[in-house]
């Protein structure tokens, strides 16, 4: 019989993460690394592990996360999100309880493009009245 695994897209910034729920003793490995590993800072190994902490399924279910584009802060996001949507997709009875912390939304928060004659999206070269 083969083990039961829940598939998950996360997303956030321009990061995508293809995330795997599976039957286990807790691992996380993101890219083939220990997710210790993968994120040195202990803020972004806190943001990955906070759904599965909510759901109380701490050491139950190992996970497996292939994430592409963007930087660290905006992958650990990407993550945070597959792994929610594979607990609901696994057990819908998180679903209230993940929503209300506000983990099942996907942050719509994108970096705005550069605008023509100004240095940035929103600085602008300085003014001269003479």
């Amino acid at each position: 019989m083969a083990e039961i695994q829940y598939n998950a897209t996360g997303r956030r910034k321009t990061s995508v993460a293809r995330v795997t729920l599976s039957p286990g003793n807790g691992q996380i490995t993101v890219n083939k690394k220990p997710a210790d590993v993968y994120f040195p800072r202990e803020t972004l190994r806190m943001v990955i592990r906070q759904p599965i902490e909510i759901a109380g399924i701490t050491g139950k279910y190992d996970i497996t996360a292939i994430v592409a584009g963007g930087g660290p802060s905006g992958q650990a996001g990407a993550v945070k999100h597959g792994i929610t949507r594979a607990i609901v997709d696994m057990n819908s009875d998180f679903r209230s309880r993940l929503k209300k912390e506000g983990f099942l939304t996907r942050d719509p928060r994108e970096k705005e493009r550069k605008k023509y004659g100004q240095k940035g999206a929103r600085k602008r070269f300085q003014f001269s009245k003479r």
